[in-house]
């Protein structure tokens, strides 16, 4: 048997069918990135970045894991080690990454965007470097050079409701930069109860921009709709919220008031306290979302920041994170289904990074569909622990058997890095292989113009339509 070369033309794709429906269809179809982390400073002032190792490593938990998992000192992940330093220790971790996505990912990163194909490793790592150094000291290797360099027309990054959201502005007012740069509304510090220091500072920070007293939850509740609207104005047309489950307590008014009035004055909050005052913004919040015709995003079940010593050190999204075995089901429809009865659910994406849950989230999605739109409510894609080749496939089995694959709105990077655009293709080619292997079974017919149709749905088509989004 002919072995095939590592990351060539048709890579992932193990039938004519799916060769067919990638080269044909899917592969040059444009990018609409939904849901990242992007630093929005940097596409604004056009970023050049001083070397590799600044571009590649700096805040990318999955190196940091991976490294660490190797026997890696902290120093030569989130320290102030040399940057080459950092780059070597990177590279001669790389060749214990096989099987995990990071090998596939950095290698497809390498070769999209430098044309390199000799594997990395340290006998190529100071090569490597030195190549891909000198082409980032290129004006087409600049910040927005390199989303155009990937055929990105769309991209939606999450932004706290107290960001002034200059540099969106900035951006959009460069009419020579022709890729939407757009924000998402993360309110995720508004609910954050469990940390009240930091959940004052922040109320500080927002009190600042609104240029409000916060004296009281009305008033916070008027600020957050405000902000919402400052958002709208600007072009957000997407909220996204980091939550372990769905909150669905039930709740009044005058105790959400006195909850709030005690975390404002630092006094202590028991865990009911808090579960109801989360489910109280999290109602606002979808009511918000649905008035403006917003799209929500739920990213359900990460167990977060692990690591004690560690999180003190670094904080937050430094890489010990875990898939959390929260209950899931009972608050979702509960959450889902108060909004739906008083007709104020928004369009809504629910992904889980729990691979358990995904014939769940399959069957939820159906409960609240309501022939409003197509897709109303989706079942988001393969998200962080489940963004490779087996989690993408099995959420898409269970979408295409308990829902409609063809109504997906596909692939978000949740990257903070420029050069991971090529996870959309690494998606597109699994898509690709899955449909093609039913065609190469006799299970769906050949690939013809209409299954390309769908793919290039799910490629871009779709999140276009969904989110409402003009290119």
């Amino acid at each position: 048997m002919k072995m095939n070369k590592f990351i060539n033309d048709n890579f992932l794709l193990q039938t004519k069918a799916a060769q067919t429906l990638f080269h044909e269809y899917a592969k040059n179809m444009p990018i609409f990135d939904y849901h990242c982390h992007l630093p929005v400073k940097q596409i604004a002032e056009n970023k050049k970045f001083k070397n590799l190792s600044e571009i590649w490593l700096g805040g990318d938990h999955y190196k940091w894991r991976v490294m660490r998992s190797n026997g890696v000192d902290e120093q030569y992940c989130t320290g102030s080690t040399g940057d080459y330093e950092k780059f070597l220790a990177w590279a001669k971790t790389v060749p214990y990454t096989i099987r995990n996505q990071v090998y596939i990912w950095t290698h497809l990163e390498l070769k999209r965007y430098f044309g390199i194909t000799d594997p990395l490793n340290p006998s190529t790592a100071k090569k490597i470097y030195d190549q891909c150094t000198e082409m980032l000291q290129s004006e087409s290797f600049r910040t927005r050079s390199l989303l155009e360099m990937m055929n990105v027309k769309i991209v939606s990054i999450s932004a706290d409701p107290a960001d002034n959201l200059e540099y969106y502005r900035k951006i959009s007012s460069d009419k020579k930069f022709k890729i939407k740069v757009l924000p998402s509304f993360r309110p995720d510090n508004a609910m954050a109860l469990e940390n009240l220091p930091a959940f004052n500072k922040w109320l500080d920070k927002l009190q600042n921009v609104s240029k409000t007293d916060i004296k009281n939850y009305h008033v916070f509740l008027k600020v957050l709709y405000g902000r919402h609207d400052f958002f709208h104005i600007n072009g957000c047309r997407i909220s996204d919220h980091g939550i372990d489950t769905a909150y669905a307590q039930d709740y009044t008014p005058a105790e959400i008031e006195r909850i709030f009035n005690k975390a404002r004055k630092n006094l202590p909050l028991n865990s009911r306290e808090i579960l109801k005052y989360k489910s109280a913004l999290m109602l606002e919040f979808a009511r918000m979302d649905h008035e403006k015709g917003w799209a929500k995003e739920l990213h359900i079940g990460a167990l977060r920041d692990n690591n004690t010593r560690m999180f003190k050190k670094l904080g937050p999204a430094a890489g010990f994170d875990s898939i959390g075995d929260f209950e899931i089901a009972r608050p979702l429809a509960r959450f889902l289904d108060k909004l739906d009865a008083s007709d104020q659910l928004p369009k809504t994406i629910i992904y889980n990074s729990n691979p358990r849950d995904n014939e769940l989230m399959a069957t939820m999605i159906g409960n609240f569909q309501d022939g409003s739109i197509p897709g109303k409510i989706q079942f988001g894609s393969g998200w962080w622990f489940l963004d490779q080749k087996d989690g993408m496939t099995k959420q898409m089995e269970a979408l295409s058997s308990l829902g409609l694959l063809s109504r997906f709105v596909g692939m978000v990077t949740d990257s903070r890095s420029f050069l991971s655009f090529p996870r959309h293709e690494y998606f597109r080619r699994i898509l690709c292989n899955l449909i093609g292997n039913d065609i190469e079974h006799g299970l769906l017919p050949d690939a013809t113009e209409e299954i390309g149709a769908m793919v290039q749905d799910v490629c871009f088509n779709n999140a276009v339509k969904y989110f409402g989004i003009n290119i």
